[in-house]
């Protein structure tokens, strides 16, 4: 069975704006991820983002610009020499689109991911910054990390004690 690093993306694995990032120029790395991606790799963890991203839903923007910004991601994840193995996106909004199982605090994104990649939900981990993703990751049995928006500071040596 894999284990799952589960990361949110806007506030974890970017700078939370306050705002929907609808462009890829409003896309900021947050430098301080490359080390905890960096070390779940090496103790064996698969790197999964699963991010809410109701924009779509709201029509501020598309998939195609949502998949520019996640290429422009990945780009910037790997000039730090790291990746993720996989994204997950919900793009739905509750006020435009009525409730759906995938939008965090739901837990279909994870539940698709923990079947897909065979992986072991005690094991595993999800790094966010919302109580949101916390109960999205209780639903299904990860063990979450509640982390300040933009603050991820040590928290590889925290997670995997080195």
């Amino acid at each position: 069975m894999n284990k799952i690093l589960f990361l949110d993306r806007d506030g974890v694995i970017n700078q939370e704006i306050g705002n929907y990032i609808t462009h890829p120029d409003a896309f900021e790395l947050n430098p301080a991820i490359a080390p905890i991606i960096s070390k779940a790799k090496e103790l064996g963890y698969k790197v999964i983002v699963v991010t809410n991203q109701g924009g779509i839903g709201k029509g501020l923007y598309t998939h195609e610009i949502l998949h520019t910004i996640h290429q422009k991601m990945i780009d910037g994840l790997g000039a730090l020499d790291v990746s993720v193995d996989d994204i997950y996106y919900c793009p739905h909004h509750p006020d435009h689109d009525g409730h759906c199982l995938c939008r965090k605090p739901g837990s279909l994104m994870l539940e698709k991911v923990i079947a897909k990649y065979h992986a072991d939900a005690a094991q595993s981990i999800m790094i966010g910054d919302t109580p949101r993703d916390m109960e999205a990751a209780a639903a299904v049995g990860v063990r979450g990390v509640l982390v300040e928006a933009n603050e991820l500071g040590s928290l590889a040596m925290e997670l995997f004690g080195q």
